[in-house]
């Protein structure tokens, strides 16, 4: 696969140092395997007592054919069979190869690691990074390998996920980068092609009337509610209902409607980017003028591709708020939405209302704030200010927060709002952070059990 095999989503163009090496790992593999590190897979880098030295490897991988085979190891003093095989490994972000060993011990059933593996990668990665091994195989026939640590506080996770177009829930799995990077140049040049097809036949402006407008974000969230609904025979996203509220909104927000948008925003911008390079007229246009378009009107091309960038995370952050909202609409809780308090802070959700919010006489436990953040980084100190004598929710599907972060919003008062997946998974920090609950937690017990019987003698209509 080459470098434009992976630069083909016309709209991905976020340069970073790290892509660029990420990009010559993966230029010319047949197959990679990605794996979501837990703690344990990488914490050992850092921490010399650890009693893990290396990468856990599901026994579906290790037999999956990726790796080579593992041989029985000859053990004179008899005991438990141990299968092994070694092999050279590659680590660009450290220059080193390096002889690895992957070990299954047959005393602990399916227990398999990747041992003897280069620590400087993994020293200092956010939770949940991956690790990504890529094969080659030489005009020899010989295979070599070469791995990869993508933090996920980087770009490298977010091009990876577009590429193989994993979901939310991804743990490990092997693919193939030619056929991922063919798949994702069909779709965007399929687009392009309509676009021009329609140029060619004088219905250019017609054609952008059905497809250069991508929904609102008010609409789009309802497309990806509505989709995740009918998949699960559902009648509404009551989250008293739900058995994980949290991993329903992660997988509508992170995965549905993450791919809906892509779809509309490929239509979109592939129709402004044929109207910029041929104009409307087919019949006016020539190769030199198109290419003399490419040069001239560059900076309105760059512009269109500054926007798609741009538009992406604002959507974000405004539709996973409309995904909660939607929760708190079919759970029958009370809320409003987006009030004015003091210093002009604008709470997302202030529960149950902004007149018991603001009632001087209420107790700590009689309202509260929720807000929502897909991804933290520091912008969870923007919300510290509305607290006014009650508790304060932050809600987010970010599973790269670090467990100093965490303690910084304990001691600020803040409690974190996770999906069930996140808070139970070995990837993230969150298990054993008392100020981190689920969203399943938030809604039975934080709401249900602790307010709405304060609310009902409130005479607040539930």
């Amino acid at each position: 696969m080459t470098n434009d095999q992976l630069q083909s989503d016309l709209f991905t163009f976020e340069s970073d140092a790290s892509l660029d090496e990420l990009a010559a790992v993966l230029e010319g593999a047949e197959q990679v395997y990605l794996k979501k590190l837990s703690l344990n897979d990488w914490q050992w880098s850092e921490n010399p007592g650890a009693h893990q030295g290396g990468v856990y490897v599901p026994h579906e991988d290790r037999d999956g054919g990726f790796f080579p085979a593992l041989s029985l190891k000859e053990r004179a003093g008899g005991g438990a069979a141990i299968r092994e095989i070694w092999f050279e490994l590659h680590w660009p972000q450290a220059e080193v190869t390096k002889t690895a060993r992957l070990v299954h011990y047959t005393s602990k059933g399916q227990e398999t690691h990747l041992t003897n593996v280069v620590k400087e990668p993994f020293r200092g990665v956010s939770p949940a990074s991956f690790l990504l091994i890529a094969r080659r195989r030489l005009r020899t026939g010989e295979l070599q390998f070469t791995a990869f640590v993508a933090d996920s506080g980087g770009p490298g996770v977010g091009y990876l996920h577009d590429l193989f177009r994993f979901d939310s829930d991804f743990i490990s799995g092997c693919f193939v980068p030619e056929a991922a990077a063919r798949d994702s140049a069909d779709r965007a040049l399929g687009y392009v092609e309509q676009a021009v097809r329609a140029w060619r036949e004088g219905s250019l402006v017609e054609f952008a009337a059905l497809h250069a407008t991508i929904p609102s974000t008010g609409r789009m969230a309802e497309l990806a509610q509505t989709k995740y609904m009918n998949a699960h025979s559902l009648g509404s996203l009551d989250p008293f209902a739900l058995p994980a509220p949290g991993d329903a909104v992660m997988r509508i927000s992170r995965d549905i409607e993450y791919r809906l948008f892509k779809d509309f925003e490929l239509r979109a911008r592939s129709v402004e980017l044929v109207r910029i390079v041929f104009g409307v007229d087919s019949t006016v246009t020539t190769v030199e003028g198109a290419i003399r378009s490419l040069i001239t009107e560059f900076p309105r091309i760059d512009k269109v591709l500054l926007s798609a960038a741009q538009q992406r995370k604002s959507r974000a952050g405004k539709s996973f708020e409309l995904h909660i909202e939607r929760l708190l609409k079919d759970g029958g809780i009370p809320y409003e939405a987006q009030v004015v308090i003091e210093s002009k802070k604008r709470p997302d959700f202030v529960l149950p209302d902004f007149l018991l919010y603001s009632d001087s006489a209420r107790t700590h436990q009689e309202a509260l704030v929720l807000s929502a953040k897909t991804t933290l980084r520091e912008r969870w100190k923007q919300v510290h200010g509305e607290i006014q004598n009650c508790d304060l929710y932050l809600a987010t599907v970010d599973e790269n927060v670090a467990a100093n972060v965490i303690a910084e919003m304990a001691e600020a008062g803040i409690s974190l709002v996770v999906p069930e997946s996140l808070k139970t998974s070995d990837a993230a920090v969150y298990r054993r952070q008392p100020n981190v609950i689920s969203f399943g937690e938030f809604f039975e017990t934080h709401l249900r059990k602790q307010r709405f019987p304060l609310w009902r003698a409130r005479s607040v209509n539930l």
